[in-house]
């Protein structure tokens, strides 16, 4: 993977469609982690922790586990009637044993018709475990695209690594495999091309920042100080993307903004976003298919 330094006053305006300044992308974490794991390493829950101690990776971590749990079990449903209500869509990831394990997540996901992405086998397993074995990062990598093609009818066209673990390797497996996107590159906030062996990619990003496990988590903001965080960022894009678009990621999941006492952040920053005619509610393979089609006028000279 490869992709030139390109500074954000030497590109040309990037013009969405239909006069949009911010592209904004919603997205559901739909993961599925294992209670117990390798024994020769500290348990891995999948993110930040609730609780912090470190537990053996033979050792049941029930604090940890069935936090996340509550997400699969109550919040997720709580942000699908809260979406359902304001008639907007989310942009869902899913860990491909999610399809076996919890697949009434994943079904509700497919009976809306909103956009599916790969996010790794399992939360738990990080590709970069296989940063000196290429052949077992690529075999996770297809086996889970395998899954995502079984159970959606379609193949895959863009992938999220579990905590954005990816290699140097994981985005020419995904262009040679057909996908158009990669999500794990966060140092922007616009598209560009990824170059790869098998041909370019668009990286279209994903948050750490604009998250609530950094938000709420991490940073122990109130309901109120995260509403009002995702609100001033969507505010600073859009005003700037008068002069040349943006892309705006919220990363949610469905145990940290699925609670009840949080779900009025996630109410009020929409119906804000839904009273800018300037936002495009999009996909990232909406995204993705068009920029490949628009990339030449945007930065001269990127890798393609």
């Amino acid at each position: 993977m490869e992709y030139p330094y390109s500074a954000l006053p030497d590109r040309l305006p990037l013009k969405w469609p239909n006069g949009a300044r911010v592209a904004l992308i919603l997205t559901f974490n739909l993961e599925t982690w294992d209670l117990t794991k390798d024994t020769t390493k500290p348990y891995y829950a999948g993110g930040p922790a609730i609780l912090p101690d470190t537990l053996a990776g033979d050792t049941p971590d029930f604090p940890n586990f069935t936090w996340r749990e509550y997400g699969q079990r109550v919040g997720i449903w709580r942000l699908f009637d809260l979406f359902d209500k304001l008639g907007v869509k989310a942009s869902c990831t899913t860990n491909a044993v999610t399809f076996e394990r919890r697949g009434a997540m994943t079904d509700a996901v497919l009976q809306r018709g909103w956009e599916l992405l790969a996010h790794n086998w399992e939360q738990g397993e990080l590709l970069t475990d296989y940063a000196k074995d290429p052949a077992r990062e690529r075999e996770v990598v297809l086996r889970t695209l395998d899954q995502f093609e079984k159970y959606t009818g379609r193949k895959a066209k863009g992938w999220l690594s579990s905590s954005l673990r990816g290699t140097l390797q994981t985005a020419d497996i995904l262009a040679e495999y057909g996908c158009t996107f990669y999500c794990d590159i966060m140092n922007d906030d616009q598209p560009y091309l990824l170059k790869t062996p098998h041909g370019p990619i668009v990286s279209t990003p994903y948050s750490n920042e604009i998250n609530d496990f950094t938000f709420i988590t991490r940073k122990n903001f109130t309901t109120d100080q995260f509403a009002q965080a995702l609100i001033e960022e969507l505010d600073v894009l859009y005003e700037e993307g008068a002069t040349t678009g943006r892309i705006m990621n919220v990363g949610l999941h469905p145990h940290v903004s699925g609670r009840a006492h949080r779900i009025r952040a996630i109410r009020e920053f929409i119906e804000h976003a839904k009273s800018l005619p300037g936002v495009w509610w999009a996909t990232r393979e909406e995204i993705a298919d068009w920029y490949l089609a628009n990339h030449e006028s945007h930065i001269p000279g990127q890798l393609g």
